[in-house]
């Protein structure tokens, strides 16, 4: 408890001598065992039953672990199924040289859209078909824009969504416009500041 409080963090990976993953032990652990959320023992007694418990009698043994050469989504899936929210980053003689959080799983989608560094995203409404993204990232290059981050997602209520993040002078009504006359349906578009302020806009308001 001293370590996490010190380091300001929630689990503790749990290694033998040799530094091999044996358990993990997390806040949530010492606060069930020790039963301070429904127990009448006081502070004192508390205190004391935590002061004789070792780590290796309330730590979880069946650990779910992956090695750092997985991706990020692998693990993203394995904390989904396993519902957890943490894993221990072991290498091939299963030494603990990492850790990795839900909070590194969402900073990592946050960097992948790009949204806290300057440019502009734009979102679009397209067909599924081969082509349509390219097209987007030719006519931002035609305009002078670098593109830095791009992806396509499915949603079920909205269809296929491709959105194209973009650095450099770019007017957003200047190229909204040129996205419609090239039949590029633009749904959305996000533009954040070198202060790393986010201005939403509306491209329907910019017939």
């Amino acid at each position: 408890l001293e370590l996490m409080q010190k380091g300001k963090f929630h689990r503790i990976p749990v290694v033998d001598a040799a530094g091999k993953l044996v358990g993990l032990i997390t806040e949530g652990v010492v606060t069930d065992t020790s039963g301070s959320n429904q127990t009448s023992l006081s502070i004192y007694e508390l205190n004391y039953l935590l002061s004789r418990t070792k780590v290796e009698e309330i730590m979880i043994k069946d650990v779910v672990s992956i090695d750092p050469d997985s991706f990020v989504e692998q693990a993203a899936e394995l904390m989904r199924a396993h519902e957890i929210n943490v894993l221990p980053v072991v290498a091939a003689d299963n030494k603990v040289i990492g850790i990795i959080t839900e909070k590194d799983i969402f900073q990592t989608f946050v960097d992948l859209l790009g949204l806290e560094h300057q440019g502009t995203r734009f979102v679009f409404k397209m067909e599924d078909k081969p082509g349509l993204m390219v097209k987007a990232m030719k006519l931002l290059a035609e305009n002078d824009a670098n593109v830095v981050a791009a992806g396509v997602y499915h949603n079920e209520e909205r269809g296929t969504e491709v959105f194209v993040k973009a650095t450099g002078e770019i007017s957003v009504e200047k190229m909204t416009k040129i996205f419609k006359e090239n039949e590029l349906n633009v749904v959305n578009v996000i533009q954040t500041t070198k202060d790393g302020m986010t201005v939403n806009y509306n491209p329907e308001e910019m017939k």
